[in-house]
């Protein structure tokens, strides 16, 4: 299915439709501050294994990201943090940044790295935003790539529904996304170190 969303005033009804395919274990494609993402609820394990059957990783521990709605539930996936940290992350997030973490207890360990890492991602985009506040926790989330050599990433949803619409519940119509993703951050040695410099601006840490 899709279903276009309009981010300026998402309607309540279609974000309580995809919330309900969420819980029901489906999967969804839906749009961030960056480029679309494809997820399903962190606590659906098949859900997990069929995202990653669909973008094909065969090492399941990479590029793993949780959508949280805010940092105030950080503490329930992470280990602690110290304040300083906290207060990059308080800044500029909603942004287009992922910041890598040291996972505790509580992440299902399908989807713990074999560091015990967890990537936290908090989009400045109210669809996704309000999908996860109504969802009561995080969802899973991977970039949809694009089969084409040249064009990393596929931007026009329209196009992500012929590619993706038979393997996949419900894709987000939400506008055009970005073919830029997020910078990431390791933030597990004490520094911030720079993974992957993309959208988000480091300048600003």
């Amino acid at each position: 299915m899709l279903l276009k969303i309009f981010p300026e005033n998402p309607n309540p009804k279609a974000i309580g439709r995809v919330v309900e395919c969420l819980n029901d274990g489906g999967i969804v494609i839906y749009p961030t501050d960056t480029i679309y993402g494809i997820g399903c609820d962190i606590f659906k394990p098949k859900s997990v294994e069929r995202i990653l059957s669909i973008v094909g990783k065969k090492d399941k521990k990479n590029a793993l990201t949780f959508i949280c709605h805010d940092l105030s539930n950080l503490s329930d996936y992470t280990k602690p943090i110290d304040n300083s940290l906290f207060k990059v992350m308080k800044r500029v997030l909603p942004g287009p940044y992922t910041f890598i973490l040291e996972a505790n207890n509580s992440v299902p360990k399908l989807l713990q790295s074999n560091k015990r890492t967890v990537g936290i991602r908090i989009p400045d985009n109210p669809i996704v935003q309000e999908i996860v506040k109504v969802l009561g926790h995080p969802i899973l989330s991977t970039s949809v790539k694009d089969d084409d050599e040249i064009i990393e990433y596929t931007t026009d949803p329209e196009l992500i529904y012929e590619r993706y619409g038979d393997l996949v519940d419900i894709v987000i119509d939400g506008g055009y996304g970005d073919n830029v993703p997020s910078t990431v951050l390791d933030c597990t040695g004490g520094e911030i170190e720079v993974v992957r410099e993309g959208k988000g601006d480091i300048s600003v840490l």
